[in-house]
Formats: C-alpha cells, sequence, structure tokens
C-alpha cells in the first residue's frame, strides 16, 4: 500500500515548525468557529443578545418560520463548512503561506488508474453500508434532510446533496489537503495520524459506529491523499459512500419510489 507514496512524504523535513505550528492552531480557531457560527441557534441568540431586531426577525423567519425552514437550516450549515473548511485554508494558502493550491491537493490530473482503486472499495463498501442502514441509529439520523411522506425528492432534496456535495469537498480540503499536505513536511507519513485525530472528533454525537469508522476512514483517506497527492479520489468515495447510506435508508423507509 505504501510503496507508491513519494519518498519524500515518508521522510520529514525540517524547517517547517513555523508552518506546522500557523496550519494546526488554523484548523483549531477553524473548527472552533464553525461549531458555533456555523449553528443557527448560535446566530439566533447572538442576534437577539445584540438586540439586532430587525435582523433577528428575518434570520428567524428563513430558519425556523419558512416552509422551507429545514433545508434553509441544513444550507446554512453546509455553507458555513464551506467558508470555514475551504475558502479560510484557501487564502491562508494564497496570502500567508504564499504556495500553490496543487500542493495541498487541489490536483485534477488524475488518471483513471488513480480511481480505479477506490471504486473498487467503494464496492466493498455497499454492503457494509447498506447493513447499516438498517439499524436504528443511522435510520434515526439519516438523510439530514428528511423527506416527508408526500414530499417528492425534487427539488429540496436535490438541491441538498449538490450542497451535500460541495460540504464533502471543503471536508476533504480541510482534513486531507491543508492539515495533511501542509503537515507532512514536518512528520511525513505520520501526518496521517495528526490529521486523524481532529477528524475522528468532528464524528462525536453521531453513532457509535461511524464515529468509530472516522478513524479508519481518516487513516484510509489520509494515506489516499498521500499516494495521489489529491484530494479528489477521497471526496468521490467519501460522497458515494455518504448518498448510498442516504438512498439505503430512504428505501428501507419506502421513501425512494414513492410516487
Amino acid at each position: 500500500m505504501f510503496q507508491n507514496i513519494p519518498r519524500l512524504v515518508l521522510q520529514p523535513r525540517k524547517k517547517s515548525g513555523f508552518k506546522v505550528a500557523l496550519i494546526c492552531t488554523a484548523v483549531a480557531l477553524i473548527l472552533t468557529l464553525n461549531r458555533y457560527l456555523g449553528d443557527y441557534r448560535f446566530i439566533l441568540t447572538l442576534l437577539h443578545n445584540m438586540e439586532l431586531n430587525e435582523l433577528n426577525a428575518i434570520f428567524r423567519s428563513l430558519m425556523l418560520d419558512h416552509s422551507n425552514a429545514q433545508l434553509h437550516q441544513l444550507l446554512y450549515w453546509a455553507a458555513s463548512i464551506i467558508l470555514f473548511y475551504f475558502i479560510t485554508p484557501i487564502l491562508l494558502i494564497k496570502f500567508i503561506l504564499k504556495e500553490r493550491l496543487t500542493e495541498y491537493g487541489l490536483t485534477i490530473h488524475l488518471s483513471w488508474e488513480s480511481y480505479r482503486p477506490y471504486l473498487l472499495m467503494l464496492i466493498i463498501m455497499a454492503p457494509i453500508v447498506i447493513y447499516f442502514s438498517g439499524t436504528q441509529s443511522f435510520l434515526a439520523g439519516y438523510p439530514f434532510y428528511t423527506i416527508q411522506h408526500t414530499e417528492q425528492l425534487y427539488p429540496n432534496f436535490a438541491i441538498w446533496q449538490f450542497f451535500y456535495f460541495l460540504q464533502f469537498i471543503a471536508l476533504e480540503f480541510l482534513f486531507r489537503g491543508f492539515l495533511l499536505h501542509g503537515t507532512k513536511g514536518k512528520f511525513g507519513f505520520y501526518a496521517i495520524f495528526v490529521m486523524m485525530i481532529p477528524y475522528c472528533m468532528i464524528h462525536f454525537g453521531k453513532p457509535l459506529a461511524e464515529a468509530i469508522g472516522a478513524i479508519v476512514a481518516g487513516i484510509v483517506l489520509g494515506i489516499m491523499s498521500l499516494k495521489t497527492r489529491s484530494i479528489w479520489p477521497g471526496v468521490m468515495l467519501h460522497y458515494g459512500i455518504a448518498i448510498m447510506m442516504d438512498l439505503s435508508v430512504l428505501y428501507r423507509k419506502e421513501m425512494l419510489l414513492q410516487e
């Protein structure tokens, strides 16, 4: 598995202490800000405490009173992740570190050979996903967008899935791009395990099997990113499993093919 990982990655380099400190601190701040500012309930409380009554009324109407309030809540959550996990690291890379984005996994020049092993992994994961989609914790938690029995998959569920995919790009970029490739010069291959810790922690509160699985997934996706020097195979694998879970749960709830 490791023979195709560039030798440069396996051997830590010196003189990268400041860069590592900056990236680790930035990731900690990003995760903290997203945890609070990405929660619409925190924003409602903040606006109330600041006595911004008109803005609070508008935001409350969109998040709580609107007929599409559930969709608005999820889009706000996804937008926060895109802002903090994707846009913020890009700004740091370009204007503070002054490095190329391709050095952080944002390269798309990959051949079919680069994706084929991960398609195989997705096929192997399919029966596992289908099995867990029938457990009570997954049935209660997925999909994030709750479809009513009289509701069609289009447009709201389709809109949500588009933004769900975008937030997976942001998620992979923060952990398997910015954090992993930003610290591999200091820690080499073991940067994977530095990245894996906060990645596991953002899954706290989800079903136990998913939280434990995040440890394994963090390592596997990290190896993928180091091997290909790209986040895109990880994005495809990660979202592939997620959409498989959503569709499996909807099928079990007899909501996938409803008219």
